[in-house]
């Protein structure tokens, strides 16, 4: 087990975050299964109450949106039958004690009734051939209980590593008492890509959202929900933010430049860099905010920033977990770290991460289990957040 000693991250207010690491495995083995969905990637967790707090899942169904994802039967930890894969799926976890059993997968059907992806581009740009990845996530509550998913518009490009792109940015729209696989639902053309071009590279926003509501349970609401973006190889960090009753009206977004918020979205600046494209964002209780992220995308730490504010600024990486993954197998690679507050116990948060591999087809063959998540969970010292003696 990899665990990393106690950690004091200084803040320029004078505090200090102490905390430690350890495997979670009661979460890791809920996702080994011999049969049916057998592993995929792009684990966001929504609660469907809206109340993404530490601590709250055990009062509310929780909504797990996964991208590729695997379809099949296994037997002594080798695939024996199927190996469909499908560009999403959904999955329900219901409120209470989480069990195996009652996790249950869902999934599209195609025409000839062969397993599809639950969300397939339907939107006026969409090409023949593009598919979606997932984003993160909420249920809004200020929109009837409609619950937004970010979708990343993609389409392959017949590179020999990483041979896809993105070419669109759409928001899912699903609205309450829906049920998975969610055939009913709505698509909009999204301004929350933008192209690369001449001197500048392409981004996109989804990677994370954080709803800092008082209707979420956050300890210093202001209203607004943020929702983060990622550009370029730096992997820097953007933030867009809406009212959550605005989040269909994207004249009314608004985009930290570095100073303010900007109505152009071509304005957006850095807050910080060497994040994953997907992340997380969660309000600490004396204010701060905790960003959990994979750094630099497919590098083997998961990484800890703390900021003072939705948009920081953000103090340096502090190494939270050494995914072992890669060290075992040199094929292999870490990414898309992030918490899950509502999954989490009291004084601690619950982190997903996946593994992935540069041989995907022969190490799937070998080792099928190394392509469902992974689970750490980070444990707080004390009361969590404490102020530090003076003179350190």
């Amino acid at each position: 087990m990899h665990v990393y000693g106690q950690q004091h991250v200084a803040s320029d207010r004078g505090f200090q975050l102490d905390f430690h690491t350890v495997a979670a495995p009661e979460w890791t083995e809920l996702f080994r299964r011999d049969s049916g969905w057998i592993g995929g990637d792009g684990l966001f967790s929504i609660p469907l109450n809206g109340v993404d707090t530490i601590g709250a899942g055990e009062h509310t169904e929780t909504l797990l949106v996964f991208s590729d994802s695997f379809w099949g039967s296994k037997v002594n930890g080798k695939v024996t039958s199927g190996g469909r894969m499908t560009n999403n799926v959904v999955a329900r976890i219901p409120s209470g004690t989480v069990r195996r059993e009652n996790i249950r997968f869902h999934s599209g059907r195609a025409p000839d009734g062969q397993r599809a992806a639950v969300f397939v581009p339907s939107t006026p740009h969409a090409e023949p051939g593009n598919y979606y990845w997932l984003g993160d996530g909420f249920v809004n509550r200020e929109k009837d209980n409609t619950t937004y998913i970010f979708a990343y518009r993609m389409r392959n490009t017949g590179a020999e590593v990483f041979g896809f792109e993105e070419c669109g940015n759409t928001l899912i729209a699903i609205e309450a008492g829906e049920q998975p696989p969610f055939v009913r639902h709505r698509q909009f053309e999204t301004p929350l890509f933008v192209a690369g071009s001449e001197g500048r590279e392409a981004y996109s926003f989804g990677a994370g959202i954080l709803v800092n509501a008082a209707w979420a349970g956050v300890p210093n609401p202001d209203g607004y929900c943020y929702i983060y973006g990622v550009r370029g190889m730096a992997k820097e960090l953007l933030v867009a933010r809406v009212l959550p009753k605005d989040m269909e009206d994207f004249e009314k977004w608004t985009y930290w430049n570095g100073t303010d918020w900007d109505s152009d979205i071509q304005h957006a600046a850095a807050v910080t860099s060497s994040v994953s494209n997907e992340l997380s964002v969660t309000p600490l209780p004396d204010g701060r905010f905790v960003l959990i992220f994979q750094k630099n995308g497919i590098e083997p730490t998961i990484g800890l920033r703390v900021g003072q504010s939705p948009v920081g600024p953000f103090g340096p990486i502090v190494p939270v977990f050494e995914c072992p993954e890669p060290a075992r197998k040199k094929s292999l690679f870490a990414y898309n770290a992030k918490a899950h507050p509502h999954l989490s116990k009291k004084g601690e948060l619950l982190i997903s991460y996946h593994v992935n591999s540069f041989e995907f087809l022969k190490d799937f063959n070998e080792e099928p289990d190394a392509f469902a998540p992974r689970f750490v969970r980070l444990v707080f010292h004390d009361t969590m957040v404490k102020k530090r003696s003076a003179g350190n």
